[in-house]
């Protein structure tokens, strides 16, 4: 196990962009990851469909919102996997119009019983997005079968250098009190729970720029 643990590092270590055809991939190891997260799993729909909507929800994030600023980072082996937003993206999508064409992957996402929390929690989100210029990390995965292994924070090193080669700061909202840790060590600082009110925490945080 020791061996597979540094191949899996390894790749971790130095992940390769990912492209268009990595979408649906990615989508499920996204999907796997998120599925007990405990914000998504306040927000999305119960039962047997959750998997399949989380799949559609991150399809979309990737196809149509990340990959294409070319800050979605892959192990080749597809075990972890981040997904950033360069300073100039949009942190969300924009506009009434966007929002309605959006409706119907959201409602898939959280079923109508849950669609207002999901819209809440959406609220919220960007009521609170820092103006400063930065790197966003949307999301970061590893396969559920590898978690606990060093490949989160491996991929984490990895990429948040980009944010450091642009001297621009970083931000992420840390939706599951177990990888404060990780986040911590790679010097994101928690500043507060954003979440709206009756739903699990949502822990704003953010890593000051470093020049060297």
């Amino acid at each position: 196990m020791s061996e597979d643990r540094h191949a899996l590092l390894a790749a971790a270590s130095t992940p390769r962009r990912a492209n268009d055809s990595d979408a649906g991939l990615l989508s499920r190891l996204f999907a796997a990851a998120f599925l007990t997260d405990p914000v998504f799993d306040w927000i999305a729909r119960k039962g047997p469909k959750r998997a399949q909507a989380l799949e559609k929800f991150f399809f979309w994030l990737l196809k149509e919102r990340a990959i294409p600023f070319g800050e979605v980072w892959m192990s080749e082996d597809a075990s972890a996997a981040a997904a950033w937003l360069p300073p100039e993206a949009p942190a969300s999508p924009g506009g009434f119009a966007e929002q309605m064409r959006l409706l119907p992957l959201f409602v898939r996402l959280c079923g109508f019983p849950r669609l207002m929390r999901g819209s809440a929690m959406a609220d919220a989100m960007e009521k609170n997005h820092p103006p400063e210029r930065h790197f966003y990390l949307a999301f970061i995965a590893v396969a559920p079968r590898l978690q606990g292994l060093g490949l989160g924070g491996a991929l984490l090193e990895a990429t948040v250098a980009r944010a450091d080669k642009n001297a621009v700061p970083a931000y992420l909202e840390n939706s599951n009190p177990r990888n404060t840790r990780l986040y911590e060590r790679c010097g994101f600082i928690a500043k507060r729970n954003i979440a709206p009110p009756g739903a699990p925490p949502l822990i704003a945080m953010w890593r000051p720029a470093r020049t060297g």
